[in-house]
């Protein structure tokens, strides 16, 4: 980088540079430092050893039972859709890393309809009702059909939800609102008929979790309604990650109540399940860091990584650790409760590094750079496979600096992390 010197010969440039303050130093002697900082981690990041896997196992398993809804939904072959989803709730299947079939085959069976109605919402206009209404004729003709009921009110559900958050800033806000109150009201008369426990229908319960969003006291129904919903198939993380995320301050509860959920879960379901609660809910929310309790979020991702080894699993904890509750740069000041908190959930980058990674997923750790949900634009793919990747050898490098220092290379393994000497 060069600069405009100042000196006799450019009198503008010298009359118009000022002194420089000491904040305005201290942020660019930061900033420079960083710059530094993240050039060293690139050259230790190139003695990183990690197989990279842009396509998942987990992304293969969701696109297959996606793809497989929305085909037979094309065929018009309800009655075979129908059949997958019960099987599927029947048998609680699920991906490596934890959706359940039977939601991704109904994703994908209402996925036309749906995508056709949130880009009218999107442009502020009317949905062609069409489709919505071809599947009301479908349900009109498997009544009695709780998977076909299922399909019809997520996606009433769905384009409830464009019209709440998705409208065009031209759109009427109190109409928007009204139209999702419509649509919910709609999917909670689909589903009225079929109770959860006696189809023996996660799904159900799942869907049944989802109509809180329209309650008009949902905050007493939470932990409840979830509790029945992860009773039913508590080999799902999924359903204690969303447990976390609806009890957050900005949903219907509070932090206190995911601590109190989580603990709780935990006492029935495993020490795993006190950190897939908080999951969502700290990356949503870090103010969880002063409710949290940082041992028993640290037990937990120790219990997860040791029952659930799939690289899809680890990799979203790894991400987790190692990006989202990494240090924030700040001024100096004595450390807060949240960043101890914050240091110990960090630390755990170590040995879920050395013990447990050994095979990268790019996209899981650019998806933890953006933060949870669908983020409102991203870049193309490569880009993010480019920037997941740097930003994983980047904070592995930084954790083990020190093995890396005297040319040393780290190699990955099913069996762990090695050294590689220096030649």
């Amino acid at each position: 980088m060069t600069f405009d010197p100042i000196t006799p010969d450019n009198p503008r440039r010298a009359a118009r540079r000022k002194p420089a303050q000491p904040r305005a130093l201290g942020r660019l002697l930061r900033r420079l430092g960083l710059r530094r900082q993240r050039a060293d981690l690139d050259l230790l990041a190139q003695r990183i050893l990690l197989p990279s896997l842009a396509i998942s196992d987990e992304k293969h398993a969701r696109t297959r039972l996606h793809d497989t809804g929305q085909r037979l939904a094309r065929q018009e072959d309800w009655t075979r859709l129908a059949d997958r989803i019960t099987q599927a709730d029947a048998a609680r299947t699920h991906t490596p890393g934890g959706e359940t079939a039977a939601s991704l085959l109904a994703a994908g069976a209402r996925a036309d309809a749906v995508a056709a109605a949130r880009d009218a919402v999107g442009d502020g206009r009317e949905p062609d009702p069409a489709g919505l209404d071809a599947l009301e004729q479908v349900y009109a003709g498997h009544e009695g059909s709780y998977p076909i009921a299922l399909v019809v009110a997520c996606t009433h559900m769905d384009i409830g939800q464009a019209w709440r958050t998705g409208g065009s800033a031209g759109t009427d806000r109190q109409d928007r609102e009204a139209r999702f109150l419509d649509h919910f009201r709609r999917a909670e008369e689909l589903l009225a008929p079929f109770d959860a426990w006696a189809h023996d229908a996660p799904s159900l319960a799942a869907a049944q979790c989802a109509l809180l969003a329209a309650r008009p006291a949902p905050r007493r129904r939470v932990a409840g309604d979830y509790a029945r919903l992860i009773a039913l198939d508590p080999d799902c993380t999924q359903h204690l990650r969303a447990l976390g995320v609806a009890l957050l301050p900005a949903r219907f509860g509070s932090l206190d109540a995911v601590n109190l959920e989580a603990r709780r879960m935990a006492a029935q379901h495993g020490a795993g399940a006190y950190a897939w609660v908080w999951f969502d809910a700290l990356a949503l929310d870090a103010d969880g860091l002063g409710v949290i309790d940082p041992d028993a979020f640290t037990e937990g991702l120790q219990a997860i990584a040791a029952q659930h080894p799939d690289q899809h699993i680890i990799n979203e904890i790894a991400a987790f650790c190692g990006l989202v509750m990494a240090p924030r740069c700040g001024t100096a000041r004595l450390p807060t409760a949240r960043d101890r908190a914050r240091a110990t959930i960090h630390d755990c980058l170590d040995w879920l590094v050395a013990r447990h990674l050994h095979e990268l997923h790019p996209m899981i750790w650019a998806q933890a750079l953006t933060g949870p949900g669908p983020a409102s634009w991203l870049p193309p793919r490569r880009v993010s496979l480019a920037q997941g990747r740097q930003a994983a050898l980047r904070a592995i490098a930084g954790r083990f600096a020190d093995d890396l220092a005297d040319g040393s290379a780290l190699g990955f393994s099913s069996a762990g992390m090695y050294r590689l000497p220096a030649f």
